[in-house]
């Protein structure tokens, strides 16, 4: 379980390809070799009602809250954190060219005593 939510505003669908947004953080992830390609799940929501900062129309934000399993330690955490950050950081580099654009991600472990899952994925990608 990485399990990646994007909430985003709706004036994004123009300059942002969301699609493609979340592949890319899909690949981060995997990359850092810290979790399972059959475990990850990165999806987006619009927000269609949204008030930013001063409220001006341009302002945009994306909020990325990250859950993952428990298992990892506090510099893998970070690590990972860094990288999705980065990349998307990275990725949006014209959004940071205006004066109208809040990116946050949020890494948060979760208590696998409170958790349940089934997945069927985890067999076909594993070969068994």
């Amino acid at each position: 379980m990485p399990h990646m939510a994007i909430e985003y505003s709706a004036n994004l669908d123009g300059p942002l390809d969301m699609n493609e947004l979340c592949a890319l953080i899909s690949r981060t992830i995997l990359d850092t070799g810290l979790f399972e390609k059959g475990a990850v799940r990165v999806r987006a929501f619009r927000a269609d009602a949204y008030a930013v900062a001063d409220l001006l129309p341009e302002n945009g934000f994306i909020d990325m809250n990250f859950r993952i399993g428990e298992g990892r330690s506090a510099e893998e955490k970070k690590r990972v954190g860094e990288a999705i950050f980065s990349a998307v950081a990275d990725r949006l580099a014209q959004l940071f060219a205006t004066p109208h654009f809040a990116l946050s991600l949020e890494v948060r472990e979760i208590d696998a005593k409170l958790s349940w899952k089934k997945n069927a994925i985890h067999s076909r990608l594993r070969g068994h």
